[in-house]
């Protein structure tokens, strides 16, 4: 008598169940279709040197608007976290993560990418000096190790001081720990750092 009574408990269980989800699908189902669409708004902004305009969900970072959007595949999407520096672009003379900005915050400025440093026929001085010095093994982080590079040494040349400058009145030197320092965010999973510093000093004027 019990087994037949827990049997029935359990068939009992299971009806009510299946009652409930039956009754919540076509709830959350016509809530899907009622949500409304995310919002666009128009972006404008100048990428090596030519402007862009374009219509974009304000969800989406400046590192997917250059990939998706406009095809520039030269900036690579690693963590999506801004913790490996692979999306390194220049944005009005600063480096940024691209992943971690939205592109509608960049209104109006200029975005520079590792296609608007150089050409393969003209390549800019520290694309030149990574191939000397053999700066890349993969190859996939390069690109943002080269905008990275190429801001590094202008942040020195305009006086920004780093955590690793004993006195931070007196002008940076592109010393082999200053670079170091400010190069920390760009990994390389190859291990090829010692040759990207070395590619750096080559630029810099300075000794590795």
């Amino acid at each position: 008598m019990s087994s037949e009574l827990e049997i029935s408990r359990r068939g009992m269980l299971a009806a009510g169940a299946a009652t409930a989800a039956l009754t919540v699908a076509p709830q959350v189902q016509a809530e899907a279709r009622t949500q409304p669409s995310p919002a666009a708004m128009p972006v404008s902004f100048t990428v090596n040197g030519k402007r862009h305009e374009l219509q974009l969900d304000t969800r989406t970072t400046l590192l997917d608007t250059l990939r998706e959007h406009l095809h520039l595949t030269g900036t690579k999407k690693g963590c999506d976290h801004g913790q490996c520096g692979a999306c390194t672009v220049i944005v009005n003379g600063q480096r940024i993560n691209s992943c971690l900005s939205l592109a509608v915050q960049h209104q109006g400025d200029k975005v520079t990418t590792i296609e608007g440093l150089g050409t393969p026929g003209d390549l800019h001085p520290m694309q030149a000096a990574f191939v000397k010095h053999d700066g890349f093994q993969c190859g996939y982080c390069t690109p943002g190790q080269i905008c990275s590079a190429v801001a590094v040494l202008d942040e020195i040349k305009a006086g920004i001081p780093s955590h690793v400058q004993a006195d931070i009145t007196a002008s940076p030197q592109a010393t082999n720990i200053e670079m170091r320092e400010r190069m920390s965010g760009n990994i390389c999973r190859c291990g090829a750092y010692s040759n990207i510093a070395e590619a750096m000093a080559d630029v810099a004027g300075e000794r590795a």
